[in-house]
């Protein structure tokens, strides 16, 4: 039985319904494309198993076709599903992506980025185990470099940050549509960059937030510092999961229906937490993946020749679960 015919550019190029010449420059980081363009050659690319030839991809522009990362997130929580979404743009286009760990340790991180300089990656991206600013890897590095998850704190940096902001206005706009009128926010340490910027989205809609700790415990807390003051609430907007999952716990064992009487949204969709919760949370997802697929579309802009400054908001969404209807 013969063996089916490997596909071609021109097989790419027919199925993402563009040019061969606009499926080559895609594919090999050249040209001014758009960046829905450049998914979907790629996606085109994954979906046939396209595998161009190395030799003449040698002959374009000085490329390895390596891009590096960089991230502080040790245990993997946000980077991972970051990681996998940056690989659907990058992987398409046989890009391999090198995952450096710098352990919040300056020294490790210039370590490594002096590493992905002297392999001659394409690009970086950089990442962490927390939202908020952070100083430039380096300056007037010979690669471009975009931030995800976190930001620059240089204005012409590329950085991609998830919409906190919207998130948890989400999650307290779906709480009133569900006819809850007197909401409370239970949220981390004051200090913390997403503790405060979620706070502030909600000072219109809450009184005083109750800052404390990332931690189911801090949620259990909260939940008797609200039952012993008598206050007469209906909604609980909870800075992340574990805390929303505490606040459940103790409220169904102070005699509290959740979510006929008191309704509790977490957020960061955390599934081992989320799913697992009595009963299951609502909860703001940052879409880590499709930041991660961002990031990467514009790094790949940027290796063309069309870098894009700033500061870009990626989209939040609400999972609906049980902690909030039935």
């Amino acid at each position: 039985m013969p063996r089916p015919r490997p596909a071609t550019i021109r097989d790419v190029a027919a199925l993402a319904g563009v040019s061969v010449g606009t499926a080559s420059k895609a594919l090999n980081g050249r040209g001014s494309l758009r960046a829905e363009t450049v998914a979907r050659v790629r996606r085109a690319a994954g979906q046939l198993d396209f595998r161009p030839n190395q030799a003449a991809r040698s002959l374009h522009a000085d490329r390895t076709y390596t891009v590096g990362m960089i991230t502080t997130d040790t245990i993997g929580r946000f980077s991972i599903p970051l990681l996998i979404g940056a690989e659907d743009i990058l992987g398409a286009g046989q890009v391999s992506v090198l995952l450096c760990d710098a352990r919040d340790d300056p020294i490790r991180e210039r370590h490594h980025l002096q590493v992905l300089l002297s392999r001659r990656v394409d690009g970086i991206i950089v990442t962490g185990r927390r939202a908020g600013t952070r100083a430039p890897v380096g300056t007037g590095l010979p690669v471009p470099v975009v931030y995800a998850f976190i930001s620059s704190t240089e204005p012409g940096d590329c950085s991609v940050v998830p919409d906190e902001t919207g998130g948890i206005r989400l999650a307290a706009d779906h709480l009133r549509s569900t006819g809850r009128t007197r909401l409370v926010h239970v949220t981390g340490p004051a200090h913390h960059h997403s503790a405060r910027v979620r706070a502030e989205a909600l000072t219109d809609l809450v009184a005083e937030p109750l800052f404390g700790e990332w931690s189911e415990a801090w949620g259990r807390r909260a939940a008797g510092l609200l039952l012993a003051r008598g206050l007469d609430l209906d909604g609980v907007v909870c800075g992340n999961d574990q805390i929303a999952r505490g606040m459940t716990e103790a409220l169904r064992e102070a005699g509290r229906d959740v979510p006929r009487e008191v309704a509790v949204t977490g957020f960061d969709n955390w599934d081992v937490i989320a799913e697992a919760s009595r009963p299951p949370l609502t909860s703001v997802d940052m879409d880590l993946e499709g930041l991660g697929r961002a990031a990467a579309g514009l790094l790949l802009e940027a290796v063309a020749g069309n870098p894009a400054p700033g500061v870009h908001r990626h989209p939040s969404r609400l999972i609906i679960r049980d902690s909030t209807v039935r």
